[in-house]
């Protein structure tokens, strides 16, 4: 930590029983933040594009979301006309960051979520806030950003942990940038939920471990994903590799299952292959695995690098089986918020 860094407060909201509109009508100010420091995520030529791209984005999105019938396409409507900035829609269908996460034995019982979420833009970390949110499974915590409809991180007691990270880009032989725009024209086509958006609806419905875990790996998703799963029990951990329609299932094994943004199952070989997202993705994989399995269970002394790097915003363990879990916001492995701990 700098010297004289002033750390932020992580606020910690009930929606419970109000939903999440109150939530972005009491932080309508750190949304509106937050979308604007969207626009320098790589500097001018961002802000210059994001004039244009961002109510284009936020049109094809709404349109999007209607034509699938989104069940949280009205709470993302409300939230974007109470924010009233460009961009509100369009935040909400983000996927474009990477992220190292796993699933860790450090002692008898429940496996240890241990997470970091990297995404290019500043400001993430200070912007977070604890949201205790319910369904009709039961409660559950979930850590995310003012305005933000799909859960990313969370923890439900008694129930299971769970993380997404961006999957690799698929292949099509056409150059990056083609590639990414033909996967685009591909994503339209598509009527499964947004990978973020089925993670909430597990987390609303899933009773339990094996639940979360069929419904993560079966439910049809309108882009490729990869999702991180604990239980409650000694070695209830797993990644969950997805494209639209097919899976694959990598358990714990030795006590850990790690991942980053590329696939290691079979799931690589499809079509002309992946393209491994953000930064070193197989050098953060190999790196959460080097870590004694010890050092998950204390203080953040296992977020160093190579897993923590420049373009981290947030840091957390969960235990699913007690509930209690540690979360903190960085920017890069500098924390600038105090550590949030249940």
């Amino acid at each position: 930590m700098a010297s004289g860094q002033q750390l932020v407060t992580i606020p910690y909201f009930d929606a419970r029983e109000t939903g999440l509109i109150p939530l972005v009508e009491t932080y309508k100010k750190m949304t509106i933040d937050l979308i604007r420091n969207s626009r320098m995520a790589f500097g001018w030529k961002s802000k210059l594009v994001s004039g244009v791209a961002l109510p284009i984005g936020d049109s094809l999105s709404l349109g999007w979301l209607k034509k699938t019938k989104n069940p949280y396409l009205a709470e993302i409507e409300k939230t974007a006309q109470i924010v009233g900035e460009k961009g509100t829609i369009a935040l909400n269908m983000s996927y474009e960051w990477g992220c190292t996460s796993g699933a860790f034995q450090v002692q008898p019982g429940a496996p240890l979520l241990a997470r970091i979420l990297d995404w290019p833009f500043q400001g993430l970390g200070e912007a977070m806030v604890v949201v205790h949110q319910k369904g009709p499974a039961g409660e559950f915590h979930n850590v995310t950003w003012p305005g933000v409809a799909g859960i990313y991180t969370a923890t439900a007691q008694g129930r299971f942990a769970a993380a997404l990270n961006q999957a690799p880009m698929r292949r099509r032989r056409t150059g990056i940038f083609l590639d990414w725009a033909r996967n685009r024209h591909y994503f339209n086509n598509q009527t499964g939920l947004p990978p973020s958006h089925l993670l909430r609806k597990v987390f609303e419905t899933a009773k339990n471990y094996e639940e979360a875990k069929k419904m993560l790996a079966t439910e049809p998703l309108s882009i490729p994903v990869i999702y991180i799963l604990t239980g409650t029990k000694e070695g209830e951990g797993c990644i969950i590799e997805r494209t639209e329609d097919k899976f694959a299932i990598r358990e714990m094994k030795d006590g850990r299952v790690a991942t980053a943004n590329h696939f290691e199952s079979h799931l690589n070989g499809l079509g002309h292959g992946w393209m491994p997202r953000a930064l070193c993705s197989h050098t953060r994989v190999l790196g959460a695995c080097d870590i004694p399995l010890a050092d998950y269970g204390k203080d953040f002394s296992w977020f160093r690098e190579p897993i923590g790097n420049a373009l981290s915003r947030l840091a957390m363990t969960a235990n699913a089986a007690t509930g209690s879990f540690k979360v903190i916001g960085t920017e890069g492995t500098r924390p600038v918020t105090e550590v949030f701990s249940r």
